[in-house]
């Protein structure tokens, strides 16, 4: 019997981490101009006040990115800057979609390119100030989000994404570049589907009785 609490236990763990999984940052880089990439937690302390973004609030070099809301089903139409191909749309109600902030927020003029990945495939990308105001829900977090009128991109500043990568092309000041990236649901690459997990749950619970059986005989 312990046995069979044993591997019901694993199962039900095994379980937990499929349902807790979410569309995730990979990795990121800066590959010419000035910083580095750094992901942040929430909450953060690289601000000035800590856990805030927005406006000048972080002043140095680096490529910032962090994840927000995930897995959020999208209650209404949703107004975004790009779907592809540097197209604006609309990604409708019923969308599910996890959120992740990028920017770059130099204390004076400069200039950078870099990229960002996701574990899920990119869905849309918002950069203009009033998108990304209106797309504030998504973040589910603690962070502050300061908006400025100049919250977003310049004409010349680039943001593009193929597959799960979103690449920016982008030179910034006060009060900084800012895009949010909406990715699809993903329940994770190393994490057996539901299905999977049913049968091999199934396997562990059937293994545990044949054992005390045998035990029995």
């Amino acid at each position: 019997m312990k046995n069979i609490i044993k591997n019901c236990t694993v199962f039900t763990a095994l379980c937990c981490l499929a349902s807790g999984a979410q569309a995730i940052i990979t990795s990121g880089s800066v590959t010419s101009g000035v910083g580095n990439f750094v992901e942040l937690n929430v909450p953060f302390n690289q601000s000035t006040p800590s856990n805030t973004v927005g406006n000048n609030t972080f002043n140095n070099n680096n490529l910032y990115a962090f994840n927000e809301g995930q897995n959020i089903t999208l209650g209404t139409n949703l107004s975004v800057d790009d779907i592809g191909g540097g197209l604006a749309g609309t990604l409708s109600a019923g969308t599910t979609v996890a959120s992740h902030y990028v920017f770059f927020d130099p204390n004076k003029s400069r200039s950078q390119v870099g990229f960002v990945n996701f574990d899920a495939d990119i869905l849309a990308l918002i950069t203009s100030t009033i998108n990304l105001n209106g797309s504030d829900f998504l973040l589910n977090n603690t962070v502050t989000y300061l908006n400025p009128t100049l919250r977003g991109l310049e004409n010349s500043d680039s943001a593009t994404f193929i597959g799960s990568t979103v690449n920016v092309d982008w030179t910034a000041s006060t009060p900084g570049d800012y895009i949010r990236v909406l990715t699809k649901y993903s329940a994770g690459a190393n994490v057996p589907e539901p299905e999977t997990l049913l049968l091999l749950g199934l396997g562990l619970v059937g293994f545990g009785l044949s054992r005390n059986r045998r035990k029995l005989r």
